[in-house]
């Protein structure tokens, strides 16, 4: 059987090993190189089993690949899809580079549940964050709706495991500074994932504004995101919006209590979960959303946004 050959570039990372994982498994897909600068000519065993040796980046056979993911870090990512694209590639990038609000239009958003029909047709798609996936999803049927209110703030609290932090070495993620800990960062309603998410609800014309504060959880994976949304009246049923929106979607799982995070861990799916809070005097959804940082949050979704570009089932080789 043909499998359509596959590159990953920046794969001693992360999500890249996850990627590596995902298309050895994929029934559709080979492995044609995989890249780690530092990690060159190293052989690395894969989440779940198998090996990939991993190539110097400027050494890969870019036109080798119909296909190449760039987890590249950010700010380097950009000139290797370039590269990629001149090489025929179809590119999934998981850096920020060309995502929206980073000063960069015409590359497809790759929230697949929003633009699944552009992303069929794209040859550069970028992938979203970790973050913006799992708050975007959880707001996108209230916004479609107009549900929110006018001229709301929005807050989002997100709880990240220590793999979203990446793969390089800081002292402040030693295990001794993780573990029976807990802990904000990026406060001030300033991290870099604002302005995507910001960017996404001004395509969508909301007027909404949004607070948003991550943590860091003393575990390996995993994203739980509580989001709080003032609305423009009561729900008589808070799920029937997102049940409206996401009756039919693969990978949207709508739960009837709190989601965990052991719920989600190694599959690419985002859990929901809403419901009114009581003794407020404007009607208030409180939204959880539960994802796999590294699955539905990177490399799961990256899957899942290739499969379209290259004319397959869109969950193909894709635990659920």
């Amino acid at each position: 059987m043909h499998r359509i050959p596959i590159g990953v570039l920046g794969a001693s990372g992360y999500a890249g090993r996850e990627l590596c994982a995902l298309v050895r498994k994929h029934p559709d897909l080979r492995l044609a190189f995989a890249t780690a600068n530092e990690q060159a000519g190293r052989t690395v065993e894969l989440p779940g089993g198998g090996e990939v040796t991993f190539v110097a980046t400027e050494q890969a056979p870019l036109a080798d690949a119909q296909l190449i993911f760039s987890s590249l870090p950010h700010g380097a990512s950009k000139a290797w899809v370039e590269k990629s694209r001149a090489a025929g590639a179809k590119v999934v990038d998981l850096s920020h580079d060309l995502r929206i609000g980073n000063g960069v239009d015409g590359v497809v958003y790759g929230l697949t549940e929003l633009y699944r029909d552009q992303i069929r047709g794209a040859d550069i798609v970028a992938n979203p964050g970790c973050y913006p996936t799992s708050i975007s999803l959880a707001l996108l049927p209230l916004i479609e709706q107009g549900l929110i209110a006018h001229h709301a703030t929005i807050i989002a609290n997100s709880a990240s495991g220590v793999t979203g932090a990446g793969f390089t070495a800081r002292t402040d993620l030693l295990f001794g500074e993780i573990t029976e800990n807990y802990r904000a960062y990026g406060t001030g309603n300033t991290h870099r994932h604002l302005n995507e998410m910001r960017a996404l609800l001004g395509t969508l014309q909301s007027d909404a504004e949004l607070v948003f504060t991550p943590h860091l959880l003393p575990i390996a994976r995993g994203i739980l995101s509580s989001i709080t949304v003032p609305l423009r009246g009561t729900l008589d049923d808070a799920m029937a919006p997102f049940r409206s929106r996401y009756g039919t979607e693969p990978f949207i799982e709508l739960a009837s209590a709190p989601p965990e995070l052991r719920h989600v861990t190694g599959r690419n799916t985002v859990r929901i979960f809403a419901q009114p809070l009581a003794h407020l005097k404007q009607p208030t959804l409180l939204i959880l959303s539960a994802i796999d940082n590294l699955m539905k949050g990177a490399a799961g979704q990256a899957v899942q946004n290739a499969n379209l570009m290259l004319g397959l089932e869109e969950t193909a080789g894709l635990p659920v």
